[in-house]
């Protein structure tokens, strides 16, 4: 399923307080490999995380790490920061 995802903008949503979009440029059986990412600490702000990737969705992403590695196992959710939805 995540060859679909390959070299298409995510969100990666953690276990944790955190969100991640970037670009998917590889994966292995415990990380991902994101480009141009934006890790987001939910707890900086007031804003939920749903509030969150969808105004990224209308502002663009916000890059600060060229190269991420995410560990797998902290992962909930996966989707395409094309299939976000503002409704």
């Amino acid at each position: 399923m995540l060859d679909e995802m390959l070299n298409q903008k995510i969100v990666v949503d953690f276990r944790s307080e955190f969100v991640c979009l970037g670009t998917l440029k590889r994966y292995d059986s415990h990380f991902l490999e994101l480009r141009n990412a934006d890790l987001h600490d939910l707890r900086d702000t007031d804003t939920s995380r749903e509030n969150y990737v969808a105004a990224s969705a209308v502002t663009g992403l916000k890059r600060n790490r060229k190269k991420i590695l995410i560990n797998r196992t902290e992962i909930i959710a996966i989707s395409l920061f094309a299939d976000i939805v503002d409704e």
